[in-house]
This record gives structure tokens, C-alpha cells and sequence, in this order.
């Protein structure tokens, strides 16, 4: 099986969703930590992170979220395995 690229910044995503047991919320992928959507979609789309809906409350109103977590292939890619 051919190994998906790793460029410096899926590399960097990767690195950053598996120091987080629990996943990154989309949003501050993009805004906090300044990845760009595609980035992330290509991810998914590779199968080295996987994306998950979550509705959550916050201020009395219920959100809508999209948390994103690293897969085994996504850990094994940045592990050079």
C-alpha cells in the first residue's frame, strides 16, 4: 500500500491531534492553529484523522461541532511505520 504525503503541515496536524486524547474541535484547527480546511478534509479523506459530529450547549444554546481525532494510520504515518 502506498503511504498518503506527509507535507509539513499535515505532519505538524497529525503531531497536534495526537497530543489530544480526545480530538480538536474543527474551528480551532483552523483559527487557533491556523490549518487550512483542505488540510484537514485531505486528512479525513486519507484516513489519517477521522471527523465526528457532536451537538454540545454552550450559553444556554445547542452547537453543533466537529471534532477531529488522529486514526492508527495517521499515527503509524507520522511514526514512519
Amino acid at each position: 500500500m502506498t503511504r498518503p504525503r506527509l507535507t509539513p503541515e499535515r505532519r505538524r496536524a497529525l503531531k497536534l491531534l495526537a497530543r489530544s486524547r480526545h480530538g480538536v474541535n474543527e474551528e480551532l484547527l483552523v483559527h487557533s492553529h491556523g490549518f487550512r480546511r483542505p488540510t484537514i478534509v485531505g486528512l479525513v479523506s486519507a484516513g489519517l484523522a477521522a471527523a465526528e459530529r457532536e451537538v454540545m450547549k454552550a450559553g444556554g444554546e445547542t452547537i453543533e461541532v466537529v471534532r477531529v481525532r488522529i486514526t492508527e494510520a495517521g499515527r503509524r504515518a507520522i511514526d514512519g511505520n
